[in-house]
């Protein structure tokens, strides 16, 4: 069965290779290049680990392609991982393939391994994660724990999640825990230990950027809501096998050993829906599932066709959702296919909407901002281009600068958003400021000069990036390093 799961992962990889190239630089996939080039143990909203790769990719020269690439790893790797799953729940040929197809074409897993990002690889931890702890607990390889060690250790230098996830795992296995298991928590700590302690040298950053997202930031779904999300995003079929996954090991003694991958799903949705999660964050759960579905449907359906049944309708839902999850279509003919179908962009934001889904339109527009940025710098007499700092308003707005700026003659951007305001203005008097989004009546009484130099403006960016001003603010009524610290966002 290694040729299947060869198949079905390498599909999934060449799959996201063939479009990694398309569009442009994420907002994120930005920002995270610009922490990369300040390696750190730590920064203000993530691990270093993806910070880091991002930046590495970049080290010869622009390459999106390359850059995606390592997410579409985190394609193939979940894909690996659900056929491993089936395997060991002794799935014949056919349920690993199932599972595997599934895997591999969920609209969301396709999404959400599209971007270079923490969330890239969370579907691809928590299925090796649970492979593992399988593998120790059904399997009686007390070895395997060890490996979960490194796995989640790993995971935490990723994204900080983690814990949801991991704390239902354990909950039904609590009596079948042993020694071996402190040891692997203890592996897991070291790893994770570096990103620990920066933020707590820091002041929990993360833990603040969390409270935002609570009080304001994301949206709010009610449970029926996200329920009939994951139902539309994960693809009904797909959604209909997992959910036979969780069932069936109440429905066949044979598979009673994975009652407690049932249940840790169940926990991990109550905590999502009492966190009012965004869709994607359940999006790692659904892969074990996948496998634990597959293996019920192979064991208790005798003939082939019917076993594969499922992937006809399956299939074609995942085709029409393949453009709204990567960029296939040119912006101009996505939104055309959305109006055709009837949907509308949505968010797990309180932010007003593109026509195009959150993550293409954020692919958008940052080489038009440097551009515009770069316009106004040269309008400048040429004193105040040496002296010139730009500040953006969020990181996006700085990353871009950061990223696209140097081959315009433009300096490293100031940022008040998340890591940038860690860095501080540096050496920046602050004396000639060219500022992103702040028009010059909201800066007028703190300059003694404020100038409209230029807008921003591009087609299918999210709104709230469209048609900002680009402000000259000349002679700051305090010293710049003196109203940092009101200048502090965490969001």
């Amino acid at each position: 069965m290694s040729r299947i799961r060869w198949i079905c992962s390498g599909a999934a990889f060449l799959f996201h290779a063939a479009v990694a190239g398309r569009y442009d630089f994420f907002r994120d996939e930005l920002y995270f290049i610009a922490c990369g080039r300040h390696p750190s143990f730590g920064y203000a909203d993530q691990p270093p680990i993806v910070p880091l790769l991002a930046a590495a990719s970049q080290a010869f020269g622009e390459h999106l392609w390359l850059l995606r690439s390592i997410s579409a790893l985190g394609a193939f790797g979940v894909v690996w991982f659900t056929c491993k799953l089936a395997e060991l729940m002794e799935a014949g040929p056919l349920g690993v393939t199932l599972a595997g197809i599934a895997a591999a074409t969920a609209p969301m897993l396709m999404g959400v391994t599209l971007t270079l990002g923490t969330s890239s690889f969370q579907p691809l931890a928590w299925a090796a994660l649970v492979y593992f702890v399988a593998r120790a607990v059904v399997g009686g390889d007390q070895r395997a724990w060890i490996w979960a060690g490194i796995v989640a250790g790993i995971d935490l230098e990723i994204k900080y999640d983690l814990p949801i996830f991991l704390v239902p795992l354990l909950i039904p296995l609590v009596r079948k825990l042993d020694r071996t298991v402190l040891l692997s928590a203890l592996i897991a700590a070291a790893i994770a230990l570096p990103s620990a302690i920066w933020q707590l040298t820091h002041g929990l950053p993360f833990l603040e950027l969390m409270r935002a997202g609570a009080a304001g930031k994301n949206k709010v779904v009610p449970a029926g809501e996200f329920l009939l999300g994951q139902l539309l995003v994960m693809n009904p079929i797909y959604a209909l096998l997992a959910l036979t996954g969780v069932a069936a090991p109440f429905a066949d003694e044979r598979l009673r050993k994975w009652r407690f991958l049932s249940l840790s799903f169940v926990l991990t949705l109550a905590a999502m829906l009492a966190l009012h999660a965004k869709d994607y964050y359940l999006s790692p759960a659904w892969g074990p599932l996948f496998a634990l579905g597959a293996a019920g449907l192979d064991r208790w359906l005798k003939k082939s066709w019917l076993k594969l049944a499922p992937l006809v309708p399956a299939l074609a839902y995942s085709a029409i959702s393949a453009p709204l999850a990567l960029p296939i279509l040119d912006p101009p003919k996505l939104a055309a296919y959305m109006h055709a179908l009837g949907q509308a962009p949505q968010s797990g934001e309180n932010l007003e909407q593109s026509d195009i889904p959150q993550t293409f339109a954020d692919m958008l527009g940052w080489r038009v901002l440097a551009q515009r940025v770069a316009e106004a710098v040269r309008s400048l007499p040429a004193d105040d281009q040496k002296r010139v700092a730009i500040l953006g308003r969020n990181y996006g707005q700085s990353a871009a600068i950061d990223f696209y700026g140097p081959a315009l003659g433009l300096p490293h951007a100031l940022g008040r958003h998340n890591q940038y305001w860690f860095w501080g203005p540096g050496d920046t008097d602050g004396s000639v400021l060219l500022l992103i989004q702040w028009s010059p009546a909201k800066v007028k009484d703190r300059c003694r000069e404020a100038v409209q130099l230029g807008t921003i403006e591009a087609p299918h960016i999210l709104p709230h990036e469209n048609h900002i001003p680009i402000t000259l603010c000349r002679g700051l009524q305090k010293p710049l390093k003196e109203l940092w610290p009101e200048l502090k966002l965490i969001l």
